[in-house]
């Protein structure tokens, strides 16, 4: 997987969320918009429920008028000769009005039965849709913590993926690049020396018979190129692995990779011991020795310093190394690990011995490197 589908995978990871989120938002609106209106249509309710009670007291009092009234006018009626058309004309008005604000009330009091029917279903389907937004609005949030936290970790793993996909072939480069640099050593050191060595040995051979002081001084130059062969080869080994680590431990090989780091980029370069100096189990001295070494390497590469201490503390549960240079800093705050197999190569290292390493440092103002590894613990697989 390269960068492009990581960032296009994380894009559409990040835009699901966001899409998700929206419609927790639009559901939110949704639940809020019907809750309101379902305070508003339940008011409306209550207020019509009160004016169709009030109405149909108002039907049953013009009910009780109206039969008077129609009683009056039947018997004003029957007895013409008693009551005067005027009377008569009265009862008759009277009547007819109470008759048409009978109707009238009816038809208010059956206009107010079928508002309050309406608006209780109305009400109810308003109820329904506030639980079920409020329920989707609560499944959103647990699906939307869900899906942050899976997808965050998928994430995360696929980052890490990538990581270790880009750390492998690191390594494979690295793993060249060393080959190469060991082949063009013994091809430029031992192999050359070795070739010399063959054709002295050659002119030994042929001087022998003829000249004997120019062959003892043939052979004696002869002795000193094995010797500086064998310096060569020895200081191959030593880069490749240094045999003092195995046979002395990991003070003095750190002393002899200082005392070579010296002559090779001129530093003044001190290490100190604290703490009763103890012999660790191979695999934490092997990867203790390369971290202090690719740091010095760094300092020797990049920072252009003339002191570097090392402080090797030694404690019943843990040993402690820092490596310290007033060279020329650099910003932490940027990501180096991506670009610098040698940070990555220190950190993948010290995850294996289940340790910590905090890199201090500042332009201008030199860097320290610091590695804590405890003891006694087993290797990560």
């Amino acid at each position: 997987m390269n960068n492009l589908d990581f960032k296009q995978l994380d894009k559409i990871v990040k835009n699901t969320l966001l899409a998700v989120e929206q419609s927790k938002t639009q559901i939110f609106e949704i639940y809020e918009a019907a809750r309101a209106e379902m305070e508003r249509v339940n008011k409306d309710v209550e207020r019509i429920k009160q004016e169709a009670i009030d109405i149909i007291f108002h039907v049953d009092d013009l009910e009780k008028k109206e039969r008077r009234a129609r009683l009056r006018l039947m018997e004003v009626s029957r007895n013409f000769n008693v009551y005067s058309e005027d009377d008569i004309k009265h009862c008759y008005d009277e009547a007819k009005n109470l008759q048409v604000s009978l109707a009238v009330a009816r038809e208010q009091e059956q206009s107010y039965r079928r508002q309050r029917d309406e608006l209780e279903v109305r009400l109810k389907q308003l109820k329904d849709t506030v639980e079920k937004a409020e329920g989707l609005v609560s499944q959103v949030g647990v699906v939307l913590g869900y899906l942050g936290n899976e997808m965050n970790g998928v994430v995360n793993k696929i980052e890490s993926l990538q990581q270790s996909q880009l750390f492998g072939a690191k390594i494979i480069k690295a793993q060249e690049e060393e080959r190469r640099r060991v082949a063009r050593e013994i091809h430029d050191g031992p192999a050359q020396l070795m070739a010399n060595v063959v054709f002295r040995a050659e002119v030994c051979e042929r001087l022998i018979d003829i000249d004997i002081n120019r062959a003892k001084q043939e052979l004696k130059d002869l002795r000193g190129q094995v010797r500086d062969c064998l310096k060569e080869t020895r200081k191959i080994i030593f880069d490749l692995r240094p045999m003092t680590l195995d046979d002395l431990g990991l003070v003095p090989t750190v002393k002899r990779f200082l005392d070579t780091f010296k002559g090779r980029c001129g530093a003044i370069a001190e290490i100190r011991i604290l703490g009763d100096e103890q012999r660790l189990d191979s695999y934490v001295e092997v990867g203790l020795f390369r971290i202090i070494q690719e740091a010095l390497n760094n300092v020797e590469k990049h920072a252009n310093a003339t002191l570097v201490k090392v402080v090797l503390e030694f404690r019943d549960d843990f040993v402690q190394a820092v490596i310290e240079d007033n060279g020329k800093g650099f910003d932490t705050s940027e990501n180096v690990d991506s670009a610098s197999f040698g940070l990555l190569g220190m950190r993948e290292r010290i995850n294996l011995l289940q340790g910590q390493v905090d890199i201090i440092s500042e332009i201008g103002k030199g860097s320290k490197v610091c590695i804590k590894v405890p003891i006694n613990k087993p290797v990560l697989s």
